[in-house]
Order: structure tokens, then sequence, then C-alpha cells
């Protein structure tokens, strides 16, 4: 069996857990830049469903995304406990929008399981593993292959012009 698990997943280390409906997932808490509340973005002409529109973070374009829409999910309920991750991904800066973040949660290399096969009906390529921890099983993100920066039509995060 192939190990698929990102270089992150198969050494182990810290992840942030948040929610997508019923689902736990996690995010390489390296990756992370801040948690924010959901607030208003500014929406882009022609864009995909899932890419929300952009925000300005102290100067800096910022793209940000509905991981729902992006993973196939039913569409979310944006409410006081919607939550946007903002990440540092192959150094550009990206909003994700989850349901909620739970808390940044351990996992030794051991507690981390290959990504299991589903044949073509399934593309795991964005899963990095899967972590056990407390009972609850943890989807871990290769986010850089979910995200896949070619999405975004952005070759990087662009300066605001200052006033």
């Amino acid at each position: 069996m192939n190990d698929t698990r990102s270089p992150a997943a198969s050494s182990g280390g810290e992840f942030l857990s948040f929610t997508l409906g019923n689902e736990h997932y996690g995010v390489d808490i390296l990756k992370v830049q801040e948690i924010r509340g959901y607030d208003a973005v500014t929406r882009v002409p022609d864009a995909p469903d899932y890419i929300k529109g952009v925000i300005n973070l102290r100067g800096t374009i910022v793209p940000v995304i509905d991981l729902r829409l992006k993973l196939h999910l039913h569409e979310a309920r944006y409410d006081a406990f919607t939550v946007m991750i903002v990440l540092n991904v192959e150094d550009r800066v990206v909003g994700i929008v989850v349901d909620s973040v739970s808390d940044v949660i351990p996992l030794a290399a051991e507690q981390i399981r290959a990504t299991p096969e589903f044949g073509a009906a399934v593309d795991t390529r964005v899963i990095s593993g899967i972590g056990t921890h407390d009972e609850r099983m943890l989807i871990l993100l290769d986010i850089e292959t979910l995200l896949d920066i070619a999405d975004l039509g952005q070759p990087a995060a662009v300066e605001a012009p200052v006033a």
C-alpha cells in the first residue's frame, strides 16, 4: 500500500481542527496565519461559486474560498460561528471559510493513517491522512493540493494601494 501522506502528516505535528457539517478536518498549524470571524467580502465577477470574493487584510488582497463549496458539500449557513482561517499556502495568503474552529490537536506519526483508496470514484489527493484523537477521526487536508493555487487565477497576493 502506498503511503500518500504529506510530510507533515507522515511525521506528525500539530493540526488546527475545524468542522464542516458533522465532520472534523485538520490543517497543518504551520500554514495558519490567523483565525477571524467571517465578515463581508467583495465579490469578484465571473469567479467560481466556491470563491466568495476577496478581502483587504492589512493591505493585502486575499482571495476567500468557501471550503464547503470547494469540497462539494451542502451549501453553508453563515452564522455567528462561521469562521475564516487565513492561511499561508506556497507564499500566498488565502482565506478559507469553515463552519467552526475547534482547537489545535497534536498528532504523533502513529496516530495518522494513510488515506484509503477509493478507486477513481473519489479524488483523495486533497487528503494527506486520517488522524485519530480521543475516539474521533480527523480528515487531514493537503491544503496546497486542495486550494490548487492555479484555481485562484492569481500569481501571488496583491498589495492594495496605500491611500
